[in-house]
């Protein structure tokens, strides 16, 4: 019986490069029709690790911290909501206070940043970020930046200084947004929407500037990564999912 237990202490590894959530969790292969939704059975910590009927194919691969309760009905409701829902469905405003619909990005591959112009990490982000960006625009790839004065105050312009002191000194051309909040009771719908695809319970706060997250070309999340990831080592995995893929780096 001892061997059915789930030990808290149990430990997920992550690559030390970026981390995708829901890769440790769920593995994207068929549904088995002949198992039974997951059943959690608390205190007793006995539990089923098989979930079938996922409109998107998940199954479950790893237990769940017995900490967090979920009831598989509603676990479902929700997965299938998160599969229906991309980021093309989303309108934000930018820089200069005009509605943007994303699902003029639609067919291209995303990478959404918050930004800040007083970090440390500022210079060597922007800078890749340009250069990325110069380098795969023309391949369907977009990069979109969002101003945010949550960490250490190092926002703190308004958006014409924003948008001068990224066209000026790092000559970006990529699309820049309104400063918006990303953690909190204010966070942005968009962010709302990227954090609930990539963390949930494993810890959905953005932890600093500069946190990215990679967008297929129709609009789902496939990576998420911290901010000390830089922009050319999402490099790589960036060509997998252009239209017209490059193996030269």
């Amino acid at each position: 019986e001892e061997d059915k237990l789930f030990s808290c202490n149990q430990k997920m590894a992550f690559s030390s490069s970026y981390y995708s959530p829901f890769s440790a969790l769920f593995d994207v292969s068929k549904p088995n029709p002949s198992l039974n939704p997951a059943a959690f059975l608390v205190p007793s910590l006995k539990f089923s690790t098989a979930i079938s009927n996922f409109a998107n194919g998940f199954s479950l691969k790893s237990p769940i911290n017995p900490g967090f309760l979920f009831k598989s009905r509603t676990f479902n409701v929700q997965a299938r909501a998160a599969a229906e829902k991309t980021v093309h469905d989303f309108t934000v405003k930018d820089i200069d206070g005009n509605d943007v619909s994303l699902n003029k990005y639609k067919g291209k591959v995303m990478l959404i940043v918050n930004v800040a112009s007083r970090c440390g990490l500022t210079s060597s982000n922007y800078s890749e970020l340009s250069h990325l960006y110069e380098k795969y625009k023309s391949q369907g790839f977009e990069i979109l930046a969002f101003p945010c004065n949550q960490f250490g105050g190092q926002e703190p312009g308004s958006n014409p200084e924003i948008k001068q002191f990224a066209c000026t000194r790092f000559k970006a051309e990529f699309p820049i947004f309104d400063k918006v909040d990303v953690n909190g009771p204010s966070t942005a719908p968009i962010y709302q929407f990227l954090k609930s695809n990539a963390g949930g319970f494993l810890g959905d706060l953005i932890k600093w500037n500069f946190e990215k997250f990679l967008i297929d070309k129709k609009g789902k999340v496939v990576e998420r990564y911290p901010p000390t990831t830089s922009p050319f080592q999402i490099e790589v995995r960036l060509t997998q999912l252009l239209p017209v893929q490059f193996i030269s780096v």
